[in-house]
């Protein structure tokens, strides 16, 4: 670095080297991403580009065969303090039946700040009712998800995110199957929280009302980064105009979790 050159923020992810295998096949080789503190990195591709193993890989969802990932400074077999991670799942099918209300799914997002099982503290409650309000859901805190449309399903599962008060937030496809007005609400959501000192990182095919948002774009194709720049990058337009059909977007929410968090 010269003189000149402004010292970087520090790293928040880091990937080298990745390789994995899913069902006996090659999902993603000798894969790199960096992203800094601070920053909101969009991974783009098309469906089976290997862009959602990239973000499954780097929070423990799925073992890899080679290379090495660090969160927040910190090895992954190492990283212990998960409340530090805030993880956004796909939406699919899975919980149709659940018995849960808004609120009690939202709580679930503070066991990884809780050393013992037992009632929720002050702390928790509040910190989900700050995640539920962020996501604009008040009036919807006391209905059973299974109440809800597909855009407050996904509201509902960055609340739950929001509520660990993550420093690190990973989202894969967060926009698909919601609607404009949640879709502007996630936009805030993301910009409130970089404000905040927060990073963010998010799965889409298009980057649709995050584009004001975004800093990177990094393209994933065939397994492979093949472009990693600005948001606004002709590349970056270029991978957006592949059109397709969501698989997911009529489904309810399927409540994922990442190691070291439960679920209602």
């Amino acid at each position: 670095m010269t003189p000149s050159e402004p010292a970087q923020p520090p790293v928040a992810l880091q990937v080298r080297g990745l390789d994995v295998d899913l069902a006996g096949r090659s999902v993603l080789r000798n894969v790199d991403l960096t992203v800094h503190r601070g920053e909101v990195v969009a991974v783009l591709g098309a469906n089976g580009s290997g862009k959602s193993t990239l973000v499954r890989a780097a929070v423990g969802l799925v073992p890899v065969r080679a290379g090495s990932i660090e969160l927040l400074g910190t090895p992954l077999a190492s990283f212990r303090e998960r409340h530090r991670l805030g993880y956004v799942p796909q939406r699919s099918a899975g919980v149709a039946g659940v018995p849960a209300t808004v609120r009690e799914v939202v709580l679930s997002g503070r066991l990884a700040r809780r050393r013992f099982a037992g009632p929720a503290r002050r702390a928790d409650r509040e910190a989900v009712d700050r995640a539920i309000e962020h996501v604009g859901l008040e009036q919807y805190r006391r209905r059973a998800v299974t109440e809800l449309s597909g855009g407050q399903h996904q509201r509902v599962l960055i609340a739950r995110a929001l509520a660990c008060e993550p420093e690190l937030l990973v989202m894969d496809e967060p926009l698909a199957g919601v609607d404009a007005a949640s879709g502007a609400k996630l936009a805030e959501v993301v910009a409130d929280l970089v404000a905040a000192g927060g990073t963010v990182v998010l799965v889409e095919h298009e980057l649709g009302p995050l584009r004001p948002v975004v800093d990177r774009a990094v393209v994933v194709h065939d397994g492979r980064v093949v472009h990693d720049s600005p948001a606004d990058d002709a590349h970056v337009r270029e991978a957006h105009s592949e059109r397709h059909t969501h698989p997911h977007s009529a489904e309810p929410a399927r409540l994922e979790p990442f190691p070291g968090e439960g679920v209602l």
